[in-house]
């Protein structure tokens, strides 16, 4: 790994990973949102339709957990779900005018915490950085897991 220990590599990714959620946190909440609602939205968003499963996975929690909020994002008008299964028992979720509203709002706001976090980076830098993250995704992606001890 060069000058940079695999440590210090791990600790700059945890602190930069910590304090983004941190920074999104707060201009989440003042709107009602969780981290986890924002990105909920943001998928129904780019794929209309997902089910609960889909959208755990994609916001890396529980299926217990996403059926909760989209109880909840139901409630409160942003999505609407069918009320029976229209194929096995996958319920496809979808935003309402409401939610892609809020959602909009949330954006901003996110946008918002991106442009503080580069702020300090020339143009040069941000492509660097943009190419070694995608560097570290393919590598983590494409080399198989070591061995479990």
């Amino acid at each position: 790994m060069g000058a940079v220990s695999k440590t210090t590599a791990w600790g700059g990714l945890k602190q930069a990973s910590a304090a983004l959620r941190t920074s999104m946190e707060d201009v989440l909440r003042p709107l009602g949102m969780t981290i986890t609602h924002y990105s909920c939205l943001e998928l129904l968003a780019q794929r209309p339709g997902l089910s609960n499963s889909e959208l755990a996975r994609g916001a890396f929690v529980t299926r217990q957990s996403m059926n909760v909020l989209l109880q909840a994002l139901e409630r409160d008008g942003l999505v609407t779900r069918p009320a029976e299964a229209p194929v096995g028992k996958a319920l496809p979720a979808r935003l309402t005018p409401r939610g892609r509203r809020q959602l909009e709002a949330a954006s901003a706001a996110v946008r918002g915490v991106e442009v503080r976090m580069l702020a300090g980076m020339t143009e040069a830098d941000r492509v660097q950085a943009m190419r070694s993250l995608q560097s570290m995704v393919r590598s983590l992606r494409e080399a198989p897991a070591p061995p479990a001890n």
